[in-house]
């Protein structure tokens, strides 16, 4: 059996032929590159990236059947510890892929009566109790000593990465994740996620650093990133609250507008997403104001209310349906709000919401955490984002971000939130699509910073002793540099007059110079060479600052580089690259030779995250 081509025209018969293409291109690519060069020996471990809420699901289901083609028969296919979406998984599994054993998590005795006659899929939430439970099935039956075993690993940087790595130990799902993998006489790790941050920052050692990392662009339709935070401007999907007097009221005309328009022309579901701090009390307020905000539309159903509607109702410019006239429109939701069907859910650890709550009708939904992995809302237009952290990170807030998705009309979504946290987004947004450039460029080593203020992932997952941070604004020097060839630094920095304050550069002439300096581990160049690499992914033609000066008579181990005249005219340029190259004498304890030396100060914004690569 062909289970790829199966399964694929099990997409094309649904009339999703785009998406058939888009998986078989990811499987293919996948399958060619690394699942039919599998040496069966050893464990490899890869990292499948895409945009949050664009379409993995369908991505991981033709990858396992493309490695079932090459002759894979076991997979793992893990979600986060959720039995709702543990069960969904399950049965989607069931309803697209054919020719599979299927086993839940108390499918054991199906497994061992398998007998490997069909490919088993085993779909298992990241439990403690069900990962030792299959690690034992797995490890016990025989079957793993001579087969390989494909583990596809959903939201991978959730819950399955050590962290406890800063205190010597493992954490529980890791280490059984680790057992049932090592288990195997081989295994490919398939790590899936939208936010790649706490995986591309583990080190070699921790047996967690993907080989090999693949990035599948979603489809035409896809609203994400670049739509609601594109660079150098603000989107037109987006308001800043701070230019609206009562913004939960405005929220609300908002979508309910929008809902009109959906539900007049077919729609069967149209949401409204609240999402403040996580704490409940705040839940219940805004529960509250909403509520308040609704009987205020019925009170001035033909006065206020109904001049507010207009205004908003000029604003939408509906693309995938024709605008309806106004005044039926209006009429719809008059209907709505006299008959109460609006409806208000509040989403947290308190409050009961299933999917089912919100897959139809006109609904407002109120929540914190519990709005984040593996929560999809349908035709979700209207969002009012208010949730701010002291310690914001990258990788969170971006999961937080339900606006992504396919089923969005572009002419109707609105974002309200305050204009520093859109420049948050903006800014995690920078950095994924740099993420991004890397990987399609086919760098071995994907580089990763962020503004000052935003931390990529949690602190514990990372290696506090491997992953070291460059922060922009600081001044770095080596205390024991060296030059490869000093006549190829004269060369490369000839044209550059030392009397001349500073010249404008190319980064990749930075990355040129520093191809000929040596240095000890305090001045890492590997690691300035990655600081410069990602800002280059962004922006290919990026500027710098080069300053030059020679014949500088400094003595070594003074604690300090450059001259103040230097050190003020680099602190200047405080959103470039500055690197400020001397040639000293050699009269002071530079061992008697003439030597060029760096000092780089990255943009005063950038923290630059480096990972060491040594094995341990």
């Amino acid at each position: 059996m062909n289970y790829l081509k199966k399964y694929l025209k099990t997409i094309s018969d649904r009339g999703n032929i785009k998406l058939s293409e888009s998986i078989l291109k990811t499987s293919d690519d996948i399958g060619e590159k690394y699942i039919r060069s599998f040496p069966y020996t050893g464990h490899e471990i890869g990292l499948l990236f895409g945009n949050v809420q664009s379409g993995k699901t369908g991505q991981m289901f033709g990858i396992i059947c493309k490695a079932a083609d090459l002759g894979f028969p076991v997979f793992v296919l893990l979600t986060t510890d959720n039995i709702v979406l543990q069960q969904q998984t399950l049965e989607r599994v069931k309803e697209d892929l054919d020719g599979f054993c299927i086993c839940g998590e108390n499918d054991g005795g199906l497994f061992l009566a398998n007998n490997l006659l069909q490919p088993v899929i085993i779909v298992l939430k990241k439990n403690v109790r069900i990962l030792k439970l299959w690690s034992n099935i797995l490890n016990s039956t025989g079957f793993m000593r001579g087969n390989p075993l494909f583990i596809i690993d959903d939201e991978a940087d959730a819950a399955s990465l050590n962290n406890l790595i800063n205190r010597d130990k493992k954490s529980s799902v890791n280490r059984y994740l680790e057992s049932i993998k090592d288990g195997a006489s081989s295994s490919l790790y398939l790590q899936v996620t939208g936010t790649p941050q706490a995986i591309l920052l583990q080190t070699l050692a921790s047996g967690w650093r993907p080989f090999f990392t693949y990035y599948f662009e979603p489809g035409n339709e896809y609203l994400g990133g670049n739509y609601f935070f594109p660079p150098n401007r603000k989107s037109d999907a987006v308001i800043y609250l701070e230019d609206i007097n009562n913004p939960t009221r405005a929220v609300i005309i908002r979508h309910l507008v929008v809902s009109g328009q959906i539900i007049k022309t077919g729609g069967k579901v149209s949401n409204c997403l609240f999402h403040p701090s996580v704490r409940q009390n705040i839940h219940n307020r805004y529960a509250e104001e909403v509520n308040k905000e609704l009987k205020w539309c019925l009170k001035f159903i033909d006065t206020d209310f109904k001049e507010e509607f207009k205004k908003e109702y000029g604003f939408i410019t509906p693309q995938k349906t024709k605008k309806v006239p106004f005044e039926e429109l209006y009429e719809t939701v008059v209907n709505l709000l006299q008959k109460d069907q609006v409806k208000v859910l509040i989403m947290n650890g308190k409050s009961e919401v299933s999917s089912s709550d919100y897959a139809e009708g006109v609904n407002i939904i109120i929540g914190g955490n519990t709005l984040g992995r593996g929560v999809t809302f349908p035709s979700l237009h209207t969002i009012y984002y208010t949730r701010t952290s002291k310690k914001p990170q990258a990788d969170t807030m971006w999961q937080h971000s339900r606006m992504f998705g396919y089923d969005r009309d572009p002419g109707m979504m609105k974002i309200f939130i305050d204009e520093c946290l859109y420049k948050l987004f903006s800014d995690i947004n920078a950095t994924n699509n740099s993420i991004i450039s890397q990987i399609e460029n086919g760098s071995e080593r994907i580089n990763i910073y962020y503004p000052k203020g935003i931390s990529p992932t949690r602190i514990s997952v990372l290696d506090k002793d491997k992953v070291n941070l460059i922060t922009g604004g600081r001044n770095y020097y080596p205390f024991n540099p060296d030059n490869n060839t000093i006549e190829k630094l004269d060369q490369l920095l000839e044209p550059f007059d030392h009397n001349e304050s500073f010249y404008q550069v190319n980064i990749r002439l930075m990355l040129e110079i520093f191809k000929h300096i040596k240095s000890d581990k305090d001045f890492k160049i590997s690691a300035f060479n990655g600081a410069l690499l990602a800002i280059l992914a962004n922006n290919p033609t990026a500027q710098g600052i080069l300053i030059v000066r020679r014949n500088r008579d400094i003595a070594k181990g003074t604690g300090a580089m450059l001259s103040p005249n230097d050190w003020s005219l680099g602190a200047s340029q405080s959103d470039k690259t500055v690197l400020t190259m001397y040639k000293v004498t050699g009269n002071k304890g530079w061992f008697g030779k003439k030597l060029w030396i760096p000092n780089i100060k990255l943009p005063e914004s950038m923290v630059y995250y480096d990972v060491e690569e040594e094995l341990v």
